[in-house]
Formats: C-alpha cells, structure tokens, sequence
C-alpha cells in the first residue's frame, strides 16, 4: 500500500469514527431497516397467500353448505396434528408474547404451516374464526427463524418478534401503522418498548407494501354522517365506550371459562374440537343461515349501511366462542370487528349518534377492550374510517380500554401499569395469574 493510499485510508476511517459518533444510532438503523425488508418481504407474502386462500375456502364453503357437517370431523384431525406433533406451538400467540417476555429456544418453524392449515380447514368447514392468531403465528414463526443466521442477542429477539407481529397485524388489516403500535403495545399493558419503534413501523409498512404488490385487496368501510365534535356527541361516545367495554371484558372472561369447561370435561384433545364443531354446525342448519360463521366481513359492512338487531352481536360472541374454546385455528380480532360493528349498529337505537360512526366505533373500541391495546386501536380507526372520526373513535377505544379491567383474549400479556389502584402491585403479572 502506497503512502498515499495508507493516509487516505486514516482518513476515511476517522471521517466514518467521527460520523459514527456523531450519528450513534446509525447501524442500529441500518442493520435493523436490513432485517425489516426481510421480515417484511417474507411476511408480506405469507399474508398475501393466506388471505386470497382464506377468500377462496369463504367462496367455496358458501357455494357447498354440505361441508358445515364435516365441521366435526376436520375438528378432530386439527386436533389429532396438535396433539401429536403440535403440542409445543399449540399456545399461539401467547407463546410469541411470552417470548417477548422471556425468550427461550427459538420459536419452532412448523408453527406457521400448521396454524395456516388449521385455520382454512376451520373456515372452510364452517367454524366462526378469525385472521389476526394465524398472521401473527406465521409472522413470529417466520420471523425467529432470523435469529440465529443474524446472531441476535436475547433482546435484539425480543425486538424481532415484536416487529413479526408488527408486520403480520399491519399486513392482514393493511393498516401498517396500527400494526407497528400493536406490536410495541400488545405484550405489556399500559407501556411501550420504545427501543423496538423504527423495526416495528419498518417491518408494519415493508410487510402491508409486500402485501399490495401481491394484489391483495382489503376491506374499505365508509361512515357516511360524522357529527360535529360538542358536548352531546362527546357524552353519548362515552356512554357506548361503556358498552363496548363491558362487552370486551364479557368475551375475554367467556373464551377463557369455556376453554376451561372442554377442558376438564373432555381430557383427550382432539375430542373438543368434535363436540364444539358439533354444536357449531348444528346451530348452523338449526338457524338455516351462515351469518354468524367465518369471518362475518359483510355482516360489517352491512352494520355501517342500516341499522342492525341487538342480537346479532350476542350469537356471533357465542359461535366465535364455542369454535376457538374447542381448539378450532384462527383468530379472535375479526370476530371481535363483528361484534363490536353489529353491536355499536344497534346502540343507535338508544344512543343519538349514526348508526355507522357507532358501528366504526364499536369496530376498534371492542377490540381495544379485550386486546388492551387502545393506541393501536385508534390508529387503526383512522386509518380504515378517516381522521374525521378520529375524535369519536379515541373516546371510544380509551373508555372501552379502562371499563374492560384487567381482562384480555391473551393470557401471557403482562400489566405494566395498572389501569386502577386495585391493582397497582400487581405490575409484572400476567393475565393469567387472574383467572
């Protein structure tokens, strides 16, 4: 090496020592923005595949009504393939959460095949499930798998997972940034890890941008009448805040008491999902309707159109209850969209607000209160209904949030802070030490 070439090496090395001390932050954004496109490539993808097989075994399921009988029997095989070769993913997204915890050995692959194929069995045999469970399981499944190719410390895992839920939440919904504070929310109540913030948001966007270059397209909802913002409008969004929390907490205690009802009646596993898919698919033929199975997407677009019955709300909670305390795949986020539209559609009836802010409210103020993830909520309310309503949909998803107590559809989140004094030394306990 010339003298010329070794004093200009000096340099570019002290010009890159300064530019790193000036700029500290810059490899951690770079090799983070390096893992997220990958995250969000592979995610992405699995989100586009998932989503137009889901829409196809809907389609298909809807033109043979004659496969709901089979409900039974696709049940016990589902609960045959956990039993035997799934018992270690079989917590879902309570494993991901407890991973973000306290990580342990990484998150086994088979978790995202298995949970992809149990919930299209679920939905196309006529089980009432959701999307969001199988995202994040295939995300997080996917995801760990990084870990070891990139030699990612016990934290910067924690940091991984929690920009796979992030990218999974954001591309299922296509709501990128209601996503990435999902992630960052959803596993400690009442905190956000902020040294996860640029993965969570690179993950959320890259995944939902990966999405849309598939061509997969996602439900759009309209609220046509948004009241003006005064004292009356603010009053009756808190009064249906309190129902939609009371209707949270309601389904969170319910799924949680009949998981334990199959449970201790029904010891071999893979019968549970037989005898839940049997009353699933007998109230099915009994009622000689399909509206309260499956995902339900145009019972909500039909609550922001008219004004819906009070029951509606009520069978779909019981349906999407039997099916997942059974141990049918799928999620709980989209039917808790159904309950909370069809119910906020029939508060109009004793509460002077449109039916269809109602509904939109309900949409995210439901979820928010069994998830505990308020901010993320009201993110994803503007960004599906528009800032317009974003006033309504923050009381609501706030209101909801705090009457909903210290409930939640995922057992291995942790209380952070407290939401009343009754539980102000019980930080660092999971839901589950309540039940």
């Amino acid at each position: 090496m010339s003298k010329h070439q070794w004093t200009l090496s000096k340099k570019v090395i002290f010009h890159t020592q300064f530019f790193l001390r000036k700029f500290p932050a810059l490899p951690y954004i770079l090799k983070w923005l390096f893992i997220s496109m990958i995250i969000g490539l592979l995610v992405g993808t699995a989100s586009a595949g998932f989503l137009q097989s889901l829409e196809w075994a809907t389609n298909f399921r809807e033109n043979h009504l004659w496969l709901i009988a089979l409900l039974p029997v696709v049940g016990f095989f589902i609960g045959l393939l956990y039993y035997y070769f799934g018992k270690d993913v079989e917590a879902g997204n309570n494993l991901l959460i407890d991973n973000i915890h306290d990580p342990k050995e990484i998150i086994p692959f088979k978790m995202a095949p298995f949970v992809y194929l149990g919930t299209i069995a679920t939905h196309l045999f006529g089980g009432s499930a959701g999307r969001e469970g199988t995202a994040l399981q295939m995300a997080g499944a996917i995801a760990d798998q990084l870990t070891k190719p990139f030699k990612l410390d016990k934290n910067e895992r924690k940091i991984l997972i929690i920009a796979a839920i992030a990218a999974g939440f954001g591309s299922i919904f296509g709501t990128p940034l209601a996503g990435a504070v999902f992630g960052l929310e959803v596993f400690l109540i009442g905190r956000i890890r902020y040294n996860a913030i640029f993965p969570a948001f690179a993950s959320a966007i890259l995944a939902d941008l990966t999405t849309n270059l598939w061509n997969v397209k996602h439900t759009h909802y309209h609220i046509d009448i948004i009241p003006k913002l005064e004292f009356l409008p603010i009053l009756c969004s808190i009064l249906a805040g309190i129902a939609f929390g009371i209707c949270a907490a309601a389904f969170s205690k319910m799924i949680h008491w009949t998981s334990s009802l199959f449970k201790s009646k029904i010891k071999y596993p893979p019968l549970r999902p037989v005898i839940g898919g049997t009353i699933v698919a007998l109230a099915v033929f009994a009622m000689g309707t399909t509206r309260y199975i499956g995902l339900g997407v145009p019972v909500i677009l039909e609550s922001f159109e008219k004004q819906l019955p009070l029951y509606d709300f009520a069978l779909k909670m019981i349906f999407t209850i039997v099916t997942l305390s059974a141990g049918f795949k799928g999620g709980e986020v989209t039917p808790l969209f159904f309950i909370g539209a069809t119910l906020g559609s029939a508060l109009s009836l004793f509460i002077p607000l449109p039916f269809g802010l109602l509904a939109g409210m309900g949409f995210v103020a439901v979820f928010a209160g069994a998830t505990n993830t308020p901010l993320a909520c009201m993110l994803m309310g503007i960004e599906l209904f528009g800032a317009e309503s974003g006033a309504y949909i923050a009381i609501a998803c706030i209101v909801s949030y705090l009457l909903s107590g210290h409930n939640s559809i995922y057992t291995k989140q942790k209380i952070g802070v407290a939401k009343n004094r009754r539980y102000e030394n019980q930080q660092d306990k999971s839901i589950s030490d309540f039940l």
